[in-house]
Parts: C-alpha cells; structure tokens; sequence
C-alpha cells in the first residue's frame, strides 16, 4: 500500500527514532551480555524465596515441578518502589501510552482519514478501543490489582496483532506493553493475570504488521525480542505454563533464524535476547522440588531414547523450511507480516509435536503437562531441542550459505553458548531432575563428542567450557561420559599425529591445563579410572601427554609447550598444597594376595567415606597393575598368560569358567581378536567360558542391534564360520533370556543376529556393488520368529541403525585413544547403567604419594627442557615454581632419588661457570637470570629438604659450591659454629707463632695466600692465585658484575647448609659427610692428593664444621670423618696446608667434644695417635704447635678423661715431646697440669703419668731443673697412693677393697721401678735426685698397704738392682760420662740401709728373711772392695760399718740377731758374723759385748768358732744367690 510523503516523512521520522532507541538498548544490552553473570536483569530485582518453617511463604511448587509464585508483596509494594505513588499515576501513564500510539497512528494515511470522514463514518476499531480504554482508564475504581489487566492490555495487543498496522504503529504498541510488564503494574496478584499473561504471550508470538522498509522491520522485531524478554522476566512471569515458555523461546530462535539475513545489530539483539531466556528460564531450576520420584507413575512429555541415533530435530527443520519458502514477499525483504507470521503461526499450532515428541502422537497427559505454570517440563523440551541444534549439520538444507546461521560454526556454537549458560544456572540441580540429566548423559554428550573434533577452535572451546561446567557440578553422574571425552577427544587433538591442525593441539591444550587446574581433577582421575579395572588410566595419559608435550623437540619453545608447562606444575602444586591432608600412602599396609579371589565382584562399602574408598582404591590398582602384566602375557600367547595370572593368583589354581570369563570381560588392554578366537573355540572349556562371558551382560530393555553392538564391542567376531556360530549362539541365548517380548525363541534371536550381520557387511563393505535394500532385509528374515513373521517397524528399525551406524570393532591395543563410534556410544551407555559411582576426592592427599611416582620423573625433565630452552623470566619463574613444589612433595614423601634427580636437572645450569674462567663466570652469575635461579633454587632445596637428598644430590651441591669457592665468590668464613668466639679468644692468648713454617709460597701445593696455623685455624678465604706478576687492576663493569655475583651469594644462605646440619637426618647428615670426603679428593700415598690441594682443604674444614656442628651424632660420623684424616695423615710426608687442617682439624673435634661425648671420648682420644705416625719432616714442621694444642685439649678436658685408654694415648703424645726439642716445654708444662699435687692423677692415668714423667726425668733436652721437677712430681704422687689407700679402706666389700689395694701396690711397684731407672742417669743432680726420691717413695710408703713378700720383690728388682748397676757403673765409666760416683754410691748405700730398717719388722717374719739379710751384708761387702778410679773410696770403707752397726743394733734390739737365733751353719747368727768378719770383725764385740756373749750357751760358740774357716765368698754364692740375684 502506497503512502503520502507526508506519511512517509513520518514513518522516517519514527524509523529514526526506534533505530536510535534499539541501538541505546543494544549497547546498554551488550554491556549487562559482559558484565552480568546473574539471572536478574538490571532493572528488576530476582525472584526471591523465604522459607518459614520448611513451608514456602513466597510461593508454592506444582506437582510437577513447575513454578507457581504467590507474591506476599502485592502491587502496594510495586507501585511504591516504581514510584507510582496511587492509583491515578497508573492510570497516567496508560493514559500516555495509549496517546503514543494514537499519536504515530494518526500520522499514517490509512489511519488519519477516518477523522476527516462524515460523522456517520465509523471509526476503525483498533482506533475506537484505545479511545475507549481512554475514556475509562480514569474512573475505575479500587486498588490497582483488582483491576482485571486485561482491560488496559486488550488495545495494545490489538494493534500488534493487526496486520493491517505497519511497523511504526506496531513497535510503538509493543513498546507500551514493554513498559507495562517491565514497571511492575502487574504482578502475580492480580485479578485474572494468567489470562491477562497468556494473551501477552499470544499476541505477541501471533504479531502482524506491513513491512515497508527493512529498518523498521528490524526495529519491530527488537520490539518483540523485548517483551519476549520481559514476559519471562516480569513478576507475572510464573503464570506463565509450559507451552508458552515454549512458545516464547521457539518465536525467539525463529527471529534470530530470520535475522541471519538482516543488520549485524539486529543479529546480535536476537542472540542476547535468546541467551537471557535461557539464563531466565533455567536459574529457576534450582527452585524446583526433586521430580525423580514422579517418574514411577507418570509418562513423560519427551520419548527418552537411550541411543539417541534414531531422534529428528523436527523444530529446526521445520523452522529452516519455513524460512527458505517464505524468504520474500511480492519482491520485498522478508517480513513478519509474511515470513515470521506463518512461521510463528505453525509453530504454535504443532507446538506439541514440535516440542513435545518430535512428530509422534501426543500423550493427553503431555499437553496437560504443557498447559501447567512453567516448570521442569518446558525446561525438558528446551534444553533437547538446544542440543537437537548441535545436528543442524545433518538436517541442513541442500544450499546452506542461504542462512549463513545454519552454516559452519555458527549455529552449533550458538547452541553450545546457549546450553553452557544453562549448565551454569542449573548446576548441580540437574541431578534432581532424571529427564535432564539423561539429556546430559546421551544426547547433549554424544553431541559433545563430535563436536569436540569440529575444526573450528571457537566450537571446540566452548565444547571443553561445557565439560569443565559439567565436570564441576555433574561429575557424579557423569563418570563414563567425562573418560571418553577426554580419551577420545582432548588426548586424540591434543597431539599432532591424530592428524589435529595447531589450533585444535593448541585449544584442546588449554582445556586440559584449565582441568588440571582445579585441585582435586588429577586426584579424581586416578582414583576413578587408573584404579579402575574396567577403565583406561587417564591420569598417566594425561601426566605423559603433558610431560611429552613440554619438551620442543627440534623446535623453538611455543605456546604449546608452555601451556603443558603450566599443567604439569598446577598438578604438582595442587600435590604441594593437599601435603598434610589425609595419610602417608606409603604407609598403608601392602595387598598380600595368597591365594585368588572374585575381586571382580569386590565393592566399596561407603564411596563417600575416604576411609573405606581409599583402602578400596589402593586394592584395585594393584590388581590392575598386576593384570595388565597378565594381559601382557595373554597377549603375546594365552596358555602362557593364564599361567601366569594363576600364578599371581589373579585366576584360580584350577580354572573355572567364570573367573576367565570376567578376565576377558574386564580386563583393559587385551588383544580383541585373540579374546574373539578364544571364545570362538571349539574346545569345551572355551565353550563354557564364552556362554559365561555372554552372561555378564545385561541386555534388559534394549534392541536386539543395540545389544549386538554392545557385545561385540568387547572383542573382535572371528572369521570361520563355526566360530561365529557359537558365538552369536551364546548371544542370542543370553538376549532372548533376558528380553523376550517380540522374539519367541532363541532360535529367532540367533537367525536376526546373523542377519544383522549379513547386513553390516553388506552395506559398509565397498567391495560389494549392490547394496541390500529395506525390502531385502525385510523378506530375508520372514517367518523366522516361531513361523511368524516380526514386526516390520520393529525390522525397519534395525534396518537403518545398521545403515546409519556401523558396527565396528574396537581398536586394537597399541592404536592409541580411539576414535568414539555410535557403538561404542551406545556401548559406553549401557555400561554406565552399572558402573561403580563416581568417587569425588577432597583436600587430602591420600593417593599423591602413588601419583606422584608416575608424575615426577616426566615432569622433572619436562621443566628442566623447558626451563633451558626458555628465554622468558615469566617462564624462568614459572619453572622454579615447578622444581620446588616437586621438591616439597618428595620431601614429604621421603623421595630420596627424586629430589636428586632435581637438583642433578638444576646443577647442569650452574656448570656454565668455569673456575678457569673467573672473569667471564662471574659477569655470567651477574648477568644470566637462568643460572641465578637456578642456584638460588639449589639452595633453597638444599637449606628447607636436607633431610632428603641423597649422595647424587650432596655430590652435585657441593660441586655448585666448589666452583663459587674457585671464582672466590664465598665469604672468607664461610662455616662457623657455636664456639667460635670464644676459640678466637683463646687463640690470642696461647702458641707463638712458628718461625719454622714454610710459608705459602714455598708450598707448591697451597693455593691459599696464607696458611693458618694452630688447632683454632679458620676456613679458606677468597681464592687468590698469588703470582709474581701484578694483577690488573679491575674494571667498573667487573667490579659491578662481581658485586651482583656477591648479593646472589648472599640470597642462597650456603653456610646455612652447614650450620644447620645438626637438624639433618642421620641418613641425609652421613651422605653429606661422605660427599665431602669424595670432593676433597682421596689420598694417595706420597703424592698428597688427588685433586687440587684447596679443593681439599676447603672440603676438610666443612668436613670439620658440620663434626663440631653435630657433636651430638659424633658416633654417626666419626668412622668416616676419622678414616678421611687418617688417609691425609698417613699418605701425606711432605709439609702442606692439608696435612695442617687434617691435624689440627682431628685436635679441634677432640677439644670441643670431649665435655659432652664421654661415651666415645676414648675413640677421640685414640684417634690423637695418628700424630704420632706422621712423617719426620711433617712432624718436624708442626709438633710444637700440636703439643700447645694438645696441652689446650689437656687442661680444658682432663676432667672429662676417665679410661686408661684415653689417657695412655695423651701420656704418648706427651712423651713423644720429651724427645723434641721445640715442643718439649709445651709438653712438660701439660704434664706438670696432670701431676701437680695429684689434680688430675687417677688410677687409670698413674702409671702412663709416671711413666711419662720419668721419661721427661731421663730427657737432656731440657735443664736438670726440669728433669728434677719431674722427679719431684714422681715422688710426690705417693701421696695420691696413700689417699686412695685411705679411701679404699672404706669402701664397702672385702673383695673390692683387696683388689683395690692390690692395685695400689702394684702403681706404687710401678712407681719405684720408674725412679729407679733415673737413678742409673748420669748426670749427677739427676742422678742423686732421683735416689734421693727413690728413698723418699720407699721410706714414705707407710700409709700404703705393702705386703712383705712385695717388698722382697721389691728389694730384688729395684733396690739390689740400682745398688748394683751403680756399683758397676762406677768401676767401669769414664769420669766425665758419670761424674761423683762416690758420693751416688753413698747415697744408695745409705737409701739401702734405711729402707732395710724401715721395713726390717716386715721383713724379718719372712722365711727367706736370713737370704735376704746375706744379700744385704754381700751388697755392702762389694761397695767396701769398690775401687774407683783404680782405688778404694775411703768414704765407702767409713760409711759401711757405721751402716751396718747400726743396722746390727737394730735387729737385736728387735730381737732378730741374738746368739740364741739359730743353731747350725745356716743361721742367722751364723751367718751375719761369718760375712761381717769379711767387712768389719770388731764389729761383733762392739754390737755384743763378751759378758753378753757369755750369757749364751757355750756350744753356740764354739760352732760359730769351728765355722769361721769357711769362705765367705762361698756362703754368699750358696745362700745369698738367690736373693741379690
């Protein structure tokens, strides 16, 4: 119809402004698209629910699920937050509405001329009922709500629904309804609002107009795109049923069909308007009671198929011939006056079978279902035909580039976005809801699953959105579902040779990484599928697909690799972060499987409780493990690979059918084609094994094609023919067992399997030309059930599964993730009936320790390539992170191998510095954020999991620190330890510096610029290479490099490795120790070291520290630390550096642990004996130095030295310094220490002091003052003889106290043998002392217990000894070797007598007293004969009677010499007189006086007179031999 330009100009001048108004509203909705997450819109708050006592307040739930809300609030409440205070302000903003209208209708023509007409001319009725409601709109009466909407709406939806009206008129009427729902003037309380609802929505849905120009054909269509909207949206909205919901989405997807080929801005509108539907629509869900209880009784309004092959999206294909047949209209563009119209028209008039059964008859209860307020029924219904619209493919028509939205990505990723955002509203309220959960499960996954292999990245992104949603809030329900998609799509794109473009690789990567992502994903893969019998092992397809994926092989590093990097480390530091939670796994008990039982038939009692999934978990993945070992062996020959599971005791001893026929059955990885010889075969066995196998299924409820291709998923049918018939024998008695409506027998089901057969190979052979038709199939298989003919439909059916969907075997092992076939869909669901529940893990870290030792190694590598290819400090950092979360949970799992192998992987980027390169090294360390890095992360390794490397990883940290120490990098004091403060101390105030040391430079083995010296020596200093030339003076930027190399030093805290060794683990503490022993090199015999002597002594002194460090543990490392001084000491004979440290390093350990380790204080002690083996020329250097530290060592732990062991080993130190010069004084003033007033003399050290003094005695090295000294402190130490004596006498058993002061005596024996050798010394001040004190120990030996048999021994071995070695001494030596003899021989002569009168009283009651009295009496007659220097000493001739007078007069005052004392030639009477005539015969009448003798008898007399002629030399060789010998 032609317009006026009047008209026209009006008509642009309205397009204008409803274009402007759509693009406001396009950019105002663009924007909530972005930044809106929630189902409310901007302007109207969410419905909202408050529950009071478990009852719903703000509404109640159909019994059907559907949402019935009964708003407490009214339209009060409304009117007050719209603003409109009363009843009045309502009817005014109608009233400007209907103005509006009237006001754009007036300037079109058609409608203007009705006002100019006669008045008997009626006026148009669309005219006369907005004039009408105009007219009333102000005298109604009572609140708003009881005013009946459909009074005020009438008009306006007239006006939409006129075809008579164009595009302005109508948009400007549908903008007035937009503003009624939108304000709230209505709700849920008013007066007749369902009616008032439904007309909105059919009106609307049934809105006409004429199109004039294409713009304002868009603008009207944006119109009702809005109040579509708003119809849902408004409070009203719950009155709304199911069919009109329906009715709602179905015109918005017809808009968005149409507007494929209108403006880009229309297109956009129409898609958000149809995504905030859905997201309306389904937020709703959660709302909805549990219907899966209302399934029992009543039908539902969508056929379920299981397969969902056969189901055609009726709605689309409609909707696409709608819209092809009605593309123009009288040569103009499509317009809803002649497209949309018949479109919307139809589709409300088949909205049952469009929505309800895809063209079957419908149910009555359905469309009851449908006419219900709005609910799970509707959301049922679209949800399936947003997922029918993923098959827009295969419902396309013949020239899809007419509608560019029904071509390439656009439709199946606009129906993706659609179902994502209800997956994201709905969540896990699905599960509530059977009808869409089994949408989910079927038809949205398998659509899922071919869509996953689109090429295009946008689909396959939105794809993997879904999952990762699903995964989320559905994994429970969704267990075989999520396994296949990720074998059969993320692993397959994910690797290039699959034939996947980069895009695909790239996007299916992400996915992966976003997966690995969330915590408990990796955990739940392990627990629900690797410990899966039936299942693959997803988490190790998933750790090597990501490990092989990082590393650029050939290649530059790319995104690809680093998105795997990424992976790898979120499935690590997920690891790192669950540490703590839930128990050790490599603390469980071990499965012992002695003998074989059912464990197919073994379930987990609560898969909800860690404590009963957990145990159950570990128990199948070690038969899993073990049984892909069997299938190994099965795989490679059967007899032998049964043999082995019998001997593993995965089958019994003795076969039964059953358990080889669920090996078969569930075991992963087995050869299809040998499982299908094998029950093929015609043995008997076999034959029970395969009608066993056959009864593992379930075929209850499913086609007999269905059931084929689930059965012959599970191997591959062999080719003889007799195979074959048993095979599908057992098939078709197993199927007709259990599902024996339509065949009759099992005969039928047989003869319809070899049919389907027949078929499949037929159709899907290309070797055969001519193709079996429906009707050849049919008449094939005539009369076959019972003599019966079956149904045709029933025979149709399998007709076209079979066409469609081939049946196909399985790939065999070793193809990698296969492809996901319509059989093995079909398969995969009807094993999901029966699956084990899906196992959702929390925070605990039950099975990491498991995962982890499949993950670690691959991973390890995988960073360490990356982080060596890497040139990124994003990516560097990255990495770090990586190797220290691998380090944190090998740590906690005691991974000793592990953590070396990373510390291995990162030493290599620290091997870049060369010690021989200082220079260059340093300004790499400086400049190279890499190596940086990687030191710092070495360390930080090596400082926080100590206790858990091992000797690779010790070995490969102290190299790292030897070359730093090489480019002199290390601080001068690298190690101190608690005491070294006050060893600095006492450094200070001992030792004098040894002017005898060769210096540094004279040792062409010492690098250092200075060698130390003492036991307080401190570690190395910066390495200086000192050299005759001058060095060069640095430069700023090597200055500035050095510098930076210093800081990052000082960030790694390498002393901390050190100083804190005394927390390591003995274990860890020992392989450090070792480390360093094999670092500094081993010893070899004359030629020092191996290695370079600093590296040595560097490594010795770290040595030393962490000894001192772990003085508590010294037992665990002494052996080594012992054996490694003792090479160096033992190998080494010339003077260096090393040999020092070893020294003075061994003094050190003894010094400082002797106070707090007396338990081993003897092996420390002994270990001070390797000093007495050093070489001549070594020892010469540094004794004097070792005796002072010695002496140190002696004075501050003398106490601590209990055992003779201990001590004996001092005393040989000390002794060995009485022989040298320069340390003889150190030496001697320790021993003065010990022996001074007995301080720290002790029954176990007495005699090694004693001795030790006596050497010191005999030593000329010193003064005579020093030997006399020792003398003295010999002499004095009887003293500590008899206070032990004392105090043993009061100890408390007889026993003890006896063998104490046998002990005692034999110290005090000990003591006087000493002395007595001195005494032989010749200098004389020596000499003389030594008797002297000899006479004193002798003499002052009264406090101690000296039995008299011990003094004749004593008499025997020191006495008469010293007395004659003197003697001979003086006759035979020159003068001026031993000058005064005279005056030494006096001396002992008078020591002889003394002692013999002191102890006289003891001795005269021995028996052999009368031989030790002639030996006496001979000793005295020889010293009268002396002649020395060639004449008698006429000192001697007057000393010997005056001595022996008085020893006369002594014994017979005792009584001991009388006359009556014996009678014969033997007694002592006798005697005495016969030897005294020989040296003094007056001596008798002087003694006894003649009246005394007279007293006597005389025949006494006179046989002394008759003896008197026999020789005296003769009686002393008769009777005194054996007492002077």
């Amino acid at each position: 119809m032609k317009t006026n330009s009047q008209d026209a100009t009006g008509h642009r001048k309205q397009e204008s402004m409803s274009n402007l108004e759509s693009v406001e509203g396009q950019y105002n909705l663009a924007t909530a698209t972005t930044t809106t997450t929630t189902t409310s819109s901007n302007l109207h708050p969410p419905l909202v629910f408050t529950c009071s006592s478990g009852k719903c307040q703000a509404g109640s739930f159909g019994k059907m699920g559907h949402l019935k809300m009964q708003m407490e609030t009214g339209i009060n409440a409304i009117e007050d937050q719209s603003g409109y205070t009363n009843r009045n302000s309502i009817a005014c903003m109608i009233n400007a509405e209907i103005g509006a209208v009237l006001a754009v209708m007036r300037r079109n023509v058609r409608w203007g001329v009705h006002y100019m007409a006669d008045d008997d001319q009626l006026e148009h009725s669309l005219v006369k009922s907005l004039k009408e409601l105009r007219r009333q709109i102000f005298s109604w009466q009572g609140q708003w709500h009881s005013i009946n909407p459909v009074l005020y709406l009438q008009p306006f939806l007239d006006v939409i629904k006129s075809d008579e009206t164009g595009a302005p008129i109508t948009g400007v009427a549908l903008s007035s309804v937009y503003k009624i729902l939108t304000l709230d003037v209505i709700d849920q309380n008013t007066v007749n609002i369902e009616d008032a609802m439904h007309l909105v929505v059919d009106a609307i849905t049934s809105c006409r107009f004429e199109v004039t120009d294409p713009g304002s054909e868009e603008v009207a269509l944006m119109k009702i795109l809005q109040v579509l909207l708003a119809c849902v949206k408004c409070k009203a909205s719950a009155t709304l049923s199911n069919q009109h919901i329906c009715t709602i989405v179905n015109s918005c997807f017809h808009i968005v069909h149409q507007a494929g080929t209108k403006s880009e801005l229309l297109q956009r509108i129409a898609r958000y308007t149809m995504h905030e539907l859905v997201r309306c629509i389904f937020s709703h869900l959660q709302d909805i009671e549990n219907t899966e209880h209302l399934l029992i009784n009543e039908s539902s309004p969508l056929k379920q198929e299981t397969s969902g092959q056969n189901n055609e999206n009726t709605v689309f294909s409609r909707l696409l011939e709608n819209g092809s047949q009605n593309s123009s209209y009288d040569g103009e563009p499509l317009g809803i006056s002649s497209g949309i119209a018949s479109a919307v028209t139809s589709t409300v008039m088949d909205e049952n079978s469009a929505f309800a059964s895809n063209g079957n008859e419908t149910d009555p209860h359905e469309l009851q279902l449908m006419s219900e307020p709005y609910g799970v029924p509707c959301m049922v219904e679209i949800f399936h035909f947003l997922c029918s619209l993923l098959n827009v493919v295969e419902h396309m028509g013949m020239n899809p580039r007419s509608n560019t939205i029904a071509f390439d990505e656009d439709v199946p990723l606009f129906a993706l976005t659609l179902i994502n955002s209800a997956i994201e509203l709905g969540g896990p309220f699905f599960r509530r809801h059977p009808r869409l959960l089994s949408l989910i499960q079927d038809e949205l996954f398998r659509n899922l699953m071919q869509f996953g292999l689109s090429m295009s990245p946008l689909v396959l992104s939105m794809v993997c959105s879904i999952v990762l949603n699903l995964y989320h809030h559905l994994c429970k329900e969704l267990k075989l579902q999520l396994e296949a998609f990720f074998s059969c799509v993320i692993l397959r794109l994910a690797q290039s040779k699959y034939g996947a473009s980069y895009q695909q690789q790239e996007v299916a990567m992400e996915a992966l990484v976003d997966f690995c992502r969330q915590k408990s994903f990796m955990v739940e893969m392990y627990a629900n599928y690797d410990c899966d019998i039936t299942c693959s092992n997803v988490f190790e397809d998933i750790t090597n697909l990501l490990s092989k994926s990082a590393f650029p092989v050939n290649n530059p590093l790319s995104s690809m690799h680093i998105l795997a990097l990424d992976g790898l480390i979120a499935v690590m530091q997920g690891m790192a972060e669950r540490i703590g939670n839930g128990s050790v796994s490599s603390e469980r008990s071990p499965v012992n499987l002695e003998q074989y039982i059912p464990f197919w038939l073994e379930k987990c009692e609560n898969y909800g409780d860690p404590n009963d999934w957990v145990p159950f978990v570990f128990r199948r993945k070690y038969f899993k493990k073990r049984l892909m070992i069997g299938a190994d062996h099965f795989n490679r020959d059967v007899k032998k690979g049964l043999e082995f599971l019998q001997g593993t005791h995965l089958l019994p001893d003795k076969l039964d059918p059953q358990s080889v026929a669920c090996f078969l059955r569930y075991t992963a990885g087995l050869d299809k084609n040998l499982i299908g010889d094998y029950l093929g075969n015609h043995d008997e066995f076999c034959v029970q094994v395969l009608h066993q196998f056959a009864r593992t299924f379930d075929f209850q409820g499913i086609t007999l094609d269905k059931a084929l291709r689930i059965f012959l998923e599970t191997f591959r049918l062999p080719g003889e023919s007799q195979k074959i018939h048993r095979v599908l024998e057992a098939f078709s008695e197993r199927y007709f067992e259990q599902s024996p409506d339509v065949l009759v027998n099992k005969d039928a089901a047989l003869v319809l399997s070899y049919s389907i057969i027949m078929l499949n190979t037929d159709h899907h052979n290309v070797q055969v030309k001519k193709k079996m038709t429906e009707e050849d199939f049919i008449r094939n298989n005539r009369l076959i059930n019972g003599g019966n003919d079956l149904p045709r439909e029933f025979l149709s059916e399998i007709y076209h599964s079979i066409c469609k969907n081939e049946i196909r075997t399985t790939p065999e092992p070793g193809f990698g993730f296969p492809e996901m076939t319509p059989s093995r869909w079909i398969s995969l669901m009807h094993k999901s009936r029966k699956t084990a529940p899906f196992i959702v893990s929390d925070s605990r870290a039950d099975l990491d320790y498991d995962m982890f030792a499949i993950l670690s190694g691959p991973a390890i590598a995988a960073i360490s390539v990356v982080f060596d290819n890497a040139e990124n400090e994003e990516i560097y950092q990255t990495c770090i992170d990586g190797f220290l979360a691998v380090a944190k949970i090998s740590a906690h799992y005691h991974l000793a191998n592990v953590i070396d192998d990373l510390v291995v992987c990162l030493c290599k980027f620290i091997s870049i510095l060369d010690p021989f390169s200082v220079e260059e090294s340093v300004q790499a360390l400086g400049d190279d954020t890499k190596v940086r890095m990687a030191l710092e992360t070495v360390f930080a390794i090596a400082n926080s999991y100590g206790d858990y490397i091992g000797a690779a990883g010790w070995r490969n940290i102290l190299d790292c620190i030897l070359r730093l120490h090489k480019l002199g990098l290390l601080p001068t004091r690298l190690v101190s330890d608690a005491a070294e403060e006050s060893e600095l101390s006492a450094e200070s105030g001992h030792g004098k510096p040894n002017s005898n040391l060769p210096s540094s430079t004279q040792l062409p083995s010492v690098s250092t610029p200075k060698r130390s010296s003492g036991l307080m020596s401190r570690f190395s200093q910066l390495l200086y290479l000192g050299t005759e030339e001058p060095r060069s003076v640095p430069t700023a930027e090597e200055l500035v490099a050095h510098q930076q190399a210093v800081q990052i030093i000082q960030k790694c805290h390498i002393d901390t490795v050190f100083t804190e060794s005394k927390f390591l683990q003995a274990e860890s503490l020992l392989l450090l120790a070792r480390a360093l022993i094999n670092a500094g090199g081993q010893p070899r015999k004359g030629n020092s070291i191996s290695g370079d002597e600093d590296t040595s002594v560097f490594c010795l002194e770290l040595l030393v520290a962490i000894t001192l460090n772990n003085r508590d543990r010294i037992g665990l490392l002494w052996k080594d630390v012992y054996e490694h001084i003792s090479n160096i000491v033992q190998s080494t004979v010339t003077p260096c550096v090393l040999i020092e440290k070893a020294v003075f390093g061994l003094l050190r350990i003894c010094h400082r642990l002797l106070p707090y380790k007396e338990s081993i204080a003897d092996e420390l002690l002994r270990s001070l004996q390797l000093v007495l083996k050093l070489d001549a020329r070594v020892a010469d250097i540094y004794y004097e130095q070792i005796t002072q530290e010695v002496s140190r060592l002696v004075k501050a732990n003398a106490s601590h030295v209990r055992s003779q062991l201990g001590w004996r080993t001092i005393t040989s130190l000390l002794s060995f310094t009485a022989r040298h010069q320069e340390s003889s004084e150190a030496g001697f003033d320790t021993l003065l220490f010990i022996m001074s007033d007995g301080a720290h003399l002790l029954p176990a050290n007495y005699v090694l002091c004693v001795d030790t003094a006596r050497q010191f005695a005999e030593s000329r090295l010193g003064q005579v003052e020093r030997s006399v000294v020792a003398l003295d402190l010999m002499a004095g130490s009887v003293n500590c003889l008899e206070k032990w004596t004392s105090d043993a006498k009061l100890a408390g058993k007889d026993e003890e106290v006896e063998k104490m002061l046998k002990d005692i005596v034999e110290m005090w024996l000990r003591l006087v043998q000493g002395i007595k050798k001195v005494c032989l010394d010749p200098r004389e001040e020596v000499r003389n002392h030594a008797l002297l004190s000899l006479q004193t120990c002798l003499t002052g030996a009264v406090g101690i217990h000296v039995p008299p048999d011990l003094w004749l021994q004593c008499f025997d071995q020191v006495i008469f000894t010293a007395v004659d070695d003197l003697l001979e001494i003086a006759e035979e030596y020159y003068q001026k070797e031993y000058r005064n003899m005279e005056g030494t021989l006096i001396l002992v002569l008078k020591l002889l007598s003394k002692v013999f009168l002191q102890s006289l009283p003891k001795l005269s009651q021995l028996t052999d007293f009368s031989k030790l009295w002639v030996a006496v009496l001979d000793r005295t007659e020889k010293y009268t004969k002396a002649k020395i220097r060639g004449r008698r000493s006429e000192k001697l001739q007057e000393l010997v009677p005056e001595l022996l007078k008085n020893t006369l007069l002594v014994m017979k005052s005792q009584g001991i010499l009388l006359p009556s004392s014996g009678v014969g030639e033997n007694s002592l009477w006798e005697l005495t007189w016969l030897h005294m005539k020989n040296i003094a015969p007056s001596l008798q009448s002087e003694v006894f006086p003649a009246p005394e003798l007279q007293q006597a008898p005389h025949k006494q007399i006179e046989a002394v007179d008759a003896n008197t002629s026999v020789s005296s030399n003769e009686t002393v060789s008769q009777d005194g031999a054996g007492v002077g010998s």
